[in-house]
């Protein structure tokens, strides 16, 4: 069985730092291409991070400097610690694995992925 289960999310003022969990079961994150993407209310889901299964480690524009994204692969854990936070960080993030690497779209393009987690919400306000 396939499961990823986000956690780690809550309010934060600006400036603030959060970090973010995925725990991965159901096979070897070594093996594939992983991403952190994240959806406010009204946009289209947002590519923020991705390390493919080479070790290439990827970020969206908006958040480059402030987040980082790393793994565990003994824990099969996926970490996304962000600092720097800033209201419009404010969304659902969730983390999702690439099964098939199909290089046919950008790593941070979410069709790519097939497995997600239900998401955790990150708010940040004053």
């Amino acid at each position: 069985q396939v499961q990823l289960v986000e956690s780690g999310g809550g309010w934060v003022q600006p400036g603030g730092s959060l970090r973010l969990s995925c725990l991965a079961s159901g096979f070897n994150l070594d093996l594939y291409n992983i991403a952190w993407f994240r959806q406010a209310p009204g946009k289209e889901r947002e590519g923020v991070s991705s390390i493919s299964s080479d070790g290439y480690t990827n970020y969206g524009d908006s958040v480059r400097g402030r987040f980082t994204m790393s793994k565990d692969n003994v824990k099969n854990t996926i970490f996304l610690q962000m600092s720097s936070l800033k209201p419009e960080d404010t969304a659902v993030y969730y983390c999702a694995i690439d099964p098939f690497d199909i290089r046919d779209r950008p790593l941070l393009h979410p069709a790519r992925y097939t497995y997600w987690g239900q998401g955790t919400q990150v708010t940040v306000s004053s």
